[in-house]
């Protein structure tokens, strides 16, 4: 018997882990089904610590099983909109700016 944990993130901000202890030879694919089966592997991106996989990958001891969700929004483009809702003055190098001295430092 192995020893994995698989997490999953069912909704924002809510992380599920569970540790199971698995037959030598499982797959990330039985992993998943004895984790929680009602998840749809066909439209999940799955890794083993952080490194994408396929669902055939066979597991080791210890092996940490992990279920990507898709991005709703680019990271870029809601860094860009947090900085124009903030203004310009009040993030990055202008936020600590030191009375009296120029921007940025």
């Amino acid at each position: 018997m192995i020893a994995v944990t698989v997490a999953w993130s069912p909704g924002p901000r809510e992380v599920r882990e569970r540790a199971l202890q698995l037959p030598e030879g499982a797959t990330v694919r039985d992993a998943l089904r004895a984790a929680c089966p009602d998840l749809d592997l066909e439209h999940c991106e799955l890794g083993v610590w952080g490194r994408r996989c396929e669902a055939q990958q066979p597991l080791r001891e210890n092996d940490r099983v992990e279920v990507y969700r898709p991005l709703r929004v680019d990271p870029k483009v809601a860094r860009r909109e947090r900085f124009r809702k903030q203004g310009a003055r009040a993030t990055g190098l202008f936020a600590g700016k030191r009375p009296g001295k120029k921007a940025g430092y």
